[in-house]
């Protein structure tokens, strides 16, 4: 894996005949993001402090507090890490069984946040039975067991809705309605709906809705207000943001970051 940022030290995972591999990374002054690359083994993202954003093939994923990005093996992605954040990349062989298949979000228990972590910090060529070694089959097994998560924002290869889709990223305040959407694609309201239940297998306010969930996690991992948050990502007023954020996630921003210290 070639990282070209010099926050990234000179790491290959597949150069290791162990199943299992680590490396915590530091933030700097500013954002950093990797260039397109992939690997043989799988890949798993979390973030400690800060935030991770995942760019992988069809799909921006956010890594929020206690959960973490799942990459499989060979799969191109890109990794931006924000400033002074602290995150563990760990390193699977894809022949450890009982591993998601595809890219996805899991939760991240405290115990195996702090199994990660440790992992870190050891040797990387640990022999077999070692303690390191056994520490890593403790770790594969709470990794089986950990709930996949939904913390992602499509991007369809169709062109209109990818079009769409990089308006929104880029104007996520844009709170235009679907009909306004579809009259500037040359489609009905209805045709626009069914498009976008086709290609992405959701409504289109829920699919506007993940990127804003994604996007205000990122922004309160770095101690944005929620009153900017609100502001930024177009809303009325900080209750109507709130209460969007209760309804999808099921605790108030305070709430559910409180939880995840």
């Amino acid at each position: 894996m070639n990282l070209s940022l010099p926050i990234f030290p000179a790491f290959d995972s597949d150069a290791y005949p162990q199943q299992v591999v680590s490396l915590k990374l530091m933030g700097g002054e500013r954002d950093a993001e990797t260039p397109f690359h992939q690997h043989h083994k799988c890949q798993l993202v979390m973030a400690l402090t800060g935030f991770v954003k995942c760019k992988i093939a069809d799909a921006i994923w956010i890594v929020p507090p206690n959960c973490a990005v799942w990459i499989p093996s060979q799969v191109p992605h890109s990794n931006q890490i924000s400033k002074n954040a602290s995150v563990c990349m760990l390193f699977i062989d894809p022949d450890v069984e009982g591993m998601p298949d595809k890219s996805c979000t899991l939760s991240i228990s405290p115990l195996l946040r702090e199994l990660i972590s440790h992992l870190t910090v050891q040797e990387q060529d640990y022999l077999p039975a070692s303690s390191t070694d056994k520490l890593v089959a403790v770790l594969i097994e709470q990794l089986r067991a950990m709930p996949t998560e939904q913390f992602d924002f499509p991007i369809p290869t169709e062109p209109r809705l990818n079009a769409i889709a990089t308006q929104l990223l880029a104007s996520p305040e844009d709170r235009r309605s679907i009909a306004d959407w579809g009259t500037q694609y040359a489609m009905s309201e209805r045709t626009l709906a069914r498009l976008v239940k086709k290609e992405i297998g959701i409504t289109f306010g829920r699919w506007r809705g993940q990127l804003h969930i994604l996007l205000a996690l990122q922004k309160l991992a770095t101690g944005e207000s929620v009153q900017r948050i609100a502001d930024e990502l177009g809303y009325e007023s900080v209750s109507a943001f709130i209460t969007f954020f209760k309804k999808t996630l099921g605790q108030s921003p305070k709430q559910y970051m409180k939880q995840r210290d």
